[in-house]
């Protein structure tokens, strides 16, 4: 990913030194259990352990003499160590380092975004508090409805942020496989407990049965719930972006000292990061196309995959890192505009009653109206109202249909806003919160 998308704590883990650390770390914890079965001398590993280290500017220069990434790293850390390094790499094969270490980072990423998407959830949650009873119009269609709250939208989206933690939790349960069981993974030259106990030292379950690698299908799910928190993200910016529409403008992304909206026009506040956020949830699902492709590969394994994730799964992660860091940067400092939306809810307040009044006729009428029936009266009356820019209260009060089966304080209540919202603290309760 493009620095411009990258924040440092993640991008650190997806370096050539981290990896490289991390592989020299497998090659280690596999001579430390050869060792503790008494097939390493112990002064070896005491050796191995003290004068191992990674030089990254020497691996690429080896590499390019070798044309083989695990080859150079070990010829590097072998003119290190000297002669005890000799047991680094017994009976394992590249995949062994390269898909147990690529486990460690993956893990190590993910955390990342559990502590990110964890700061997301309790600025939404102090949104859902702070405007429980805030009423808005209700939209379907990009049409009013029937009101709600900013609050109860924002419960909503709480609960659907505990869905994508849960997500992150199983991504990290998923990808956390490491394997050291050789060529064809058939354990010929190690003993699968020394794959034990690398792996639990690494904090990694063994994959049940490898080939050469690490099944692709693992790669595939765990980025498979990534896209889905991103799509949950992208939702909740292409909202924000509803609401700043200038005709709406209910809610805004923040607009520091300084920002500048546009070159041409001054007067510009656009919602670029959220337009951001959404452009980059795009990218994030191409991704899972890619990863998909990687999980039928030739016989016990052919390379076709490597590059392709060495491009897809840092990208992934830091993608989805910074779309979460920048949302939660949006509504920590989202600008909320109670007063407009009180204005918009009342452009079309009194139709949005029409549901209510409709029911109320049903019930009152008894059998002298079917539901289709008590549906048209109060359509005639709300399409008037809308076409010819009527009272639509006015109207029901007056309608002699209406006035003939429910009293008029019934009607004046028909058209209390708060009736819509009284299970806000249900709604939010049942969220969570």
């Amino acid at each position: 990913m493009i620095p411009r998308y990258t924040r440092p704590e993640i991008a650190h883990i997806w370096s050539d030194e981290e990896r490289f650390q991390i592989m020299l770390q497998v090659e280690i914890l596999a001579c430390e259990a050869l060792s503790l079965q008494g097939k390493v001398p112990k002064s070896d590993l005491a050796i191995i352990k003290k004068k191992a280290k990674i030089e990254v500017k020497k691996i690429e220069e080896i590499e390019k003499v070798v044309k083989h990434d695990i080859i150079a790293f070990l010829t590097q850390v072998e003119r290190t160590v000297g002669k005890p390094a000799r047991h680094l790499h017994m009976g394992m094969t590249s995949s062994d380092v390269l898909d147990t270490a690529l486990a460690v980072q993956l893990v190590k990423a993910t955390e990342i975004l559990q502590k990110g998407l964890t700061d997301l959830k309790k600025t939404v949650a102090g949104l859902a508090r702070q405007y429980k009873t805030t009423l808005m119009a209700g939209r379907t269609h990009g049409v009013h409805a029937e009101p709600t709250t900013f609050g109860i939208k924002m419960a909503g989206w709480y609960s659907e942020l505990c869905r994508a933690e849960s997500r992150l939790e199983e991504a990290r349960r998923i990808i956390a496989f490491g394997k050291i069981s050789g060529a064809v993974g058939t354990f010929a030259h190690l003993d699968p407990s020394i794959e034990k106990h690398v792996c639990k030292k690494l904090g990694l379950t063994p994959e049940p049965v490898a080939t050469q690698i690490v099944p692709r299908d693992r790669h595939a799910h765990y980025i498979s719930l990534l896209a889905l928190v991103a799509c949950s993200l992208e939702k909740f910016a292409l909202e924000i972006r509803h609401l700043q529409r200038t005709e709406v403008l209910e809610a805004e992304e923040p607009f520091t000292e300084g920002q500048r909206g546009s070159s041409a026009m001054p007067h510009k506040r656009n919602p670029i990061a959220c337009e951001n956020i959404c452009g980059l949830a795009r990218l994030l699902r191409s991704n899972l196309q890619a990863a998909m492709e990687n999980v039928a590969l030739w016989h016990e394994r052919d390379i076709s995959h490597s590059s392709v994730e060495r491009v897809i799964l840092p990208d992934a992660t830091i993608t989805l890192d910074f779309m979460i860091y920048r949302m939660n940067e949006v509504l920590s400092g989202l600008v909320v505009y109670p007063q407009k939306m009180e204005e918009n809810l009342k452009k079309t307040l009194m139709i949005l009653a029409s549901q209510r009044l409709m029911l109320e006729l049903i019930k009152r009428a008894g059998k002298k109206f079917s539901r289709e029936d008590a549906y048209k009266v109060i359509q005639t009356l709300a399409q008037e109202a809308w076409t010819k820019n009527k009272d639509f209260k006015l109207l029901v009060q007056n309608d002699t249909i209406l006035k003939s089966y429910i009293p008029q304080a019934t009607i004046q209540e028909c058209f209390n806003p708060q009736y819509f919202i009284r299970h806000a603290n249900t709604l939010l309760t049942r969220a969570g919160l």
